[in-house]
């Protein structure tokens, strides 16, 4: 079973997409300005098991499993990998949030959920207040300047998008090992309750899961990419304000300037800095991003923010 946050309501909501109904399994809690919180890959929306509870004493927290991963909807990826576009996920979640009565919103996205945030507050500027992202640069940035380090500590990036069924077969023959490897690399998976491994573990084992998991990749080293840029080329960027926290042992700061590289994909302020972790910050460091969260949100509260839309 799912597990259930203290406080929280369950509920599952279905969206319209080109892909048809999709499913999305969410808990809601709290009240005050709603804030939406993106989880990330092999993981699903139980990351924020200490930090969403914190953060309903202060906003509405809307915590979903994407589309593919945990209880949502895991349509059968196409063969231009659309299903699982970035563009195609964010969707999902601005349905979401406006079946919820949230037109306007703030978003905090860590690893695959930034990626998605990231394609949600581009494609729906209106509705994205603020915008928090958690251990990643630009996909793009990240494919355009992949040197031997990064292939070799982010290899996965390279296997997962190997044609189907090849990287889910190979990970079907022995889910926990693989990760174990996958997920143990720097803090090693005490980090990680019982109960939350188990939910993991269980969504690697799904093969429509797994599946659904590698063509996220696959989409990310293909269709994303050319949604990436073409709005670049057609100059357009991030109009809200963007915070970007990294783990200072991770491959993220080892091998990009995630600053200057979001910065090169924002019109507006990017602040941030580097923590004293690895890669999954909610659950090594919950407490520090509950308070970078609560300082920077609490920054859009009490107004409207004007968003700019380029139209060139």
């Amino acid at each position: 079973m799912p597990i259930q946050f203290l406080g929280f309501e369950q509920k599952r909501i279905t969206v319209p997409s080109a892909d048809g109904p999709i499913e999305i399994a969410c808990q809601i809690g709290g009240s005050g300005p709603a804030l939406l919180l993106l989880h990330g890959f092999p993981q699903t929306k139980a990351i924020w098991h200490k930090v969403g509870p914190a953060l309903a004493k202060n906003y509405t927290v809307v915590i979903p499993d994407l589309r593919g991963y945990g209880a949502s909807s895991k349509p059968n990826g196409k063969d231009d990998h659309s299903t699982y576009s970035k563009r195609s996920m964010a969707a999902d979640q601005h349905a979401l949030m406006k079946e919820l009565g949230h037109e306007q919103f703030f978003l905090l996205g860590h690893d695959r959920g930034g990626r998605v945030s990231h394609r949600l507050a581009m494609d729906f500027p209106q509705s994205v207040k603020r915008l928090m992202v958690l251990d990643i640069s630009p996909t793009l940035a990240m494919y355009e300047n992949t040197t031997m380090q990064f292939a070799r500590g982010y290899w996965h990036w390279f296997f997962l998008i190997q044609p189907t069924p090849i990287p889910e077969a190979m990970i079907a023959a022995n889910p926990e090992f693989w990760l174990k490897k996958h997920m143990g690399r720097h803090a090693g998976t005490g980090i990680f309750s019982a109960d939350r491994w188990t939910e993991y573990l269980s969504a690697v084992s799904d093969p429509q899961c797994m599946h659904a998991m590698c063509e996220d990749y696959r989409a990310a080293a293909s269709i994303d990419l050319v949604h990436d840029r073409e709005d670049r080329a057609e100059g357009k960027k991030l109009v809200m304000p963007l915070r970007v926290l990294w783990g200072e042992h991770g491959l993220v700061e080892k091998c990009f300037k995630p600053i200057d590289d979001w910065s090169n994909a924002s019109k507006s302020e990017v602040t941030g800095k580097a923590l004293a972790c690895g890669h999954y910050i909610p659950e090594e460091l919950p407490d520090t991003l509950i308070e970078e969260a609560r300082t920077f949100f609490s920054q859009g509260v009490g107004g409207e923010v004007a968003v700019k839309i380029n139209k060139t």
